[in-house]
């Protein structure tokens, strides 16, 4: 019985070993020499890649914030953000103890897959970087570009808003703002058209001595007031607040990629498909 029992732990230790070493190879090494841009997909030309590669390196000695782009052809069953949460983990990406690291991850177009891709953030860059502005970088940035087959395009503009934003030069309030979507501004202009025909309906019912609009006969005032109400929400992206997620007083002088630091990731960031 206490041989069964033991070949039993021992078969258990095997399996345990089998799986941690089986989800081990669902990641890919960090190349050697280490590189910020890693397109496994091979979606880059090669100035591209190191245009990008030059521009992330030069940042991270400015700032010690670290931005990596992987391309990667295949998930292993991984939701897009698990995937990214745990790649950014295993590798590192960012200052251990500022946990300043981003990892934008791209799964491109492949037969009938829609393409992915996602904005992780470090700890340190969630009030920089939140949530909502990750998800507008992504919809507005990335993927329009992407469409059109410009993942170069749509990667460098990433990368300067996120450059942009972690240095403190606007704040997320402020990229919310500029990036609107028309559809927003197409919103308001027809609650205007709204507002006004409503007006002028109610006051052509008083000169006609009728104040009946729909079946119910409500003052001025009220229906101002009820137009007032209806033209107010909640929920809106840009009433998001950071900090200045400024980093500047970390520098590595000059030189290539010497690695990343040990950053940590806590679940911040937001994706989308095309």
């Amino acid at each position: 019985m206490a041989k069964h029992k033991l070949i039993q732990f021992f078969s258990a230790l095997v399996f345990i070993g089998l799986a941690f070493q089986v989800a081990a190879q669902d990641f890919p090494k960090q190349p050697d020499p280490p590189r910020m841009v890693n397109d496994f997909s091979s979606l880059l030309n090669e100035a591209s890649r190191n245009e990008l590669e030059r521009s992330l390196v030069q940042f991270n000695n400015e700032t010690s914030t670290q931005i990596a782009i992987v391309t990667i052809d295949d998930l292993n069953g991984y939701d897009i953000s698990d995937y990214a949460f745990r790649l950014a983990e295993k590798w590192g990406i960012g200052q251990k103890g500022k946990n300043n690291g981003i990892l934008i991850l791209v799964k491109p177009k492949k037969g009938n897959e829609k393409g992915q891709v996602f904005i992780a953030t470090g700890y340190g860059l969630e009030g920089a970087v939140p949530d909502a502005v990750a998800h507008r970088i992504v919809d507005f940035e990335i993927i329009p570009r992407f469409r059109q087959n410009d993942y170069a395009g749509g990667l460098q503009a990433a990368v300067t808003t996120l450059m942009e934003l972690t240095r403190g030069e606007y704040t997320a309030d402020n990229y919310m703002n500029k990036t609107k979507d028309s559809s927003e501004h197409v919103g308001g202009i027809i609650f205007l058209l709204f507002f006004f025909a409503v007006i002028f309906i109610v006051i052509k019912g008083q000169k006609t001595k009728s104040s009946s609009i729909g079946g119910s006969d409500l003052p001025f005032w009220v229906l101002l007031s009820m137009l007032g109400s209806s033209g107010r929400h909640s929920g809106r992206w840009d009433s998001f607040s950071s900090g200045s997620g400024n980093f500047r007083g970390g520098s590595f002088g000059g030189g290539g990629f010497g690695g990343f630091g040990g950053g940590s990731f806590g679940g911040g960031g937001a994706g989308g498909s095309w």
